[in-house]
């Protein structure tokens, strides 16, 4: 068995389509109205698609899981992020570990969380 993609729910597919490509590249692989693949492996997919199959509500930015990154030039990247509109919702801006490496989290359109950081 292997992990085929990461799955997360949108509310508005296409915002999302334009969050994803505007700032990590991500490109259309596949759209199944409603289930669009990205590449890279993550999945967007309809809050209502969701609501329906599993009869459970989102709950946004529950901070249960993460999508991460990795950039090495992680300051032009925070200046890209800083200018993007409309403006993210940050948990933390750009700081630095311990053990050198480092990160940025915040929130895509949808309450998703996301952390960008250095390779380690």
């Amino acid at each position: 068995m292997k992990l085929k993609n990461v799955l997360i729910v949108v509310k508005d597919i296409e915002k999302s389509k334009k969050f994803y490509k505007d700032l990590f590249g991500l490109e259309v692989i596949v759209d199944h109205d409603g289930n669009m693949i990205l590449t890279e492996g993550l999945v967007l997919q309809d809050a209502a698609i969701w609501e329906r199959f599993t009869g459970k509500s989102i709950v946004p930015e529950n901070n249960a899981t993460e999508l991460y990154f990795e950039e090495r030039d992680i300051e032009a990247f925070a200046e890209k992020l800083d200018q993007y509109e409309p403006p993210v919702k940050y948990v933390n801006r750009l700081m630095e570990h311990s053990w050198g490496q480092k990160v940025i989290r915040f929130y895509d359109p949808d309450g998703n969380l996301i952390e960008v950081g250095t390779p380690v």
